[in-house]
């Protein structure tokens, strides 16, 4: 009997009263980071300041790190069990395609080509990331019409390229594009005066100008080009990763909105306030066994780093050196566009 005919079986199998229940006989991906005790996850070739970079000693930090440490932790049950992988914006694709790296956790935006033309599977958004510009001061340019003819610095290989390219041509504003495929060289290029210009995410250009020689001599733009939902991706057919990874979000999102901390989830393990958190950090079984976790990996998570609000302040937000406002990247019930969903 072939496997195909025998998973078949199985699937009537699991039928009942009308009910289909789903079963995966082959956890892919999320088997073999199993069978390697370690997660193969994405790094960046340099720096891109708040998200991915090394500090000096030599660790790795950032919202992504983190986000990296937060998956290795629901799976394997520690925050060191994750290998991270330096590679570019242009590499991110070929190296999950490759098996090179198990997902990609880079602020990678969620369009309709990558969706389903590269073999790829995004999660729910974990970040919002918002497009703007960043400009020359001394320009005077109070809106990104006034930097026509101007020179704009982007990444190479990330959707900034194509945003800003159709935001012009839409706008009828004529420019000169500049593509660098790391980020110290564009920044390098800024601060030399190569280019009038950057576009990027609001935290990247606030990074920048934070970073720059002289701050006052770059001023951000109030104009939003676009909005970007930024998903973690996995390889199409890996929906078993996909699933924890879309529970993952969802449980440090939960965390926050019910005030469980690093710091406190022991003390609301003991005594959890609702059925609600008692699934959250497995107090009641069973939701981890349908997952393929053990049923406290929510609890583990939260305890290696915190709830999705801990790991903004101290990567991008308050607590860090960049200071990066929630905005949109709030809960729902702050005024932003996240929520958790719903852990029945």
């Amino acid at each position: 009997m072939n496997k195909f005919i025998s998973n078949l079986i199985v699937a009537a199998a699991l039928t009942v009263s009308g009910t289909t229940i789903v079963q995966s006989a082959d956890e892919g991906t999320l088997g073999k980071i199993k069978e390697r005790d370690s997660l193969l996850c994405t790094g960046h070739n340099g720096s891109y300041l708040g998200f991915a970079e090394v500090d000096d000693k030599g660790a790795w930090q950032g919202f992504d790190v983190e986000f990296c440490r937060a998956l290795a932790t629901a799976i394997l049950g520690s925050p060191e069990k994750v290998q991270f992988v330096p590679i570019s914006w242009a590499q991110r694709f070929p190296s999950i395609q490759s098996g090179d790296i198990d997902v990609i956790i880079k602020v990678t935006g969620w369009t309709m080509t990558r969706d389903t033309e590269l073999g790829l599977q995004f999660s729910r958004p974990y970040f919002i990331g918002p497009f703007y510009t960043m400009a020359k001061t001394e320009l005077g340019a109070k809106s990104i019409s006034d930097l026509e003819g101007g020179v704009f610095c982007v990444n190479a290989g990330t959707t900034v390229e194509r945003v800003l390219a159709d935001y012009m041509e839409t706008n009828g504003i004529e420019y000169e594009s500049l593509s660098f495929e790391k980020g110290e060289e564009l920044r390098a290029a800024l601060y030399a005066g190569r280019c009038d210009a950057i576009a990027g995410f609001g935290p990247f250009l606030s990074s920048t100008r934070i970073n720059a020689p002289d701050p006052d001599s770059l001023t951000i733009i109030g104009d939003v080009i676009k909005l970007e939902p930024e998903g973690i991706v996995v390889r199409q057919g890996d929906d078993a990763l996909l699933d924890v990874v879309n529970w993952m979000v969802s449980a440090l999102l939960l965390a926050e909105e019910n005030g469980i901390t690093q710091a406190n989830v022991d003390d609301v393990r003991n005594n959890p306030p609702s059925p609600t958190v008692e699934r959250l950090l497995g107090v009641t079984p069973g939701a981890g066994t349908r997952l393929g976790l053990n049923d406290d990996w929510a609890y583990n998570v939260i305890k290696a780093v915190g709830n999705y609000g801990e790991i903004y302040d101290r990567t991008i937000g308050e607590s860090s050196r960049y200071k990066l406002p929630r905005g949109l990247n709030n809960l729902w019930t702050n005024g932003g566009l996240l929520y958790p969903l719903v852990h029945d």
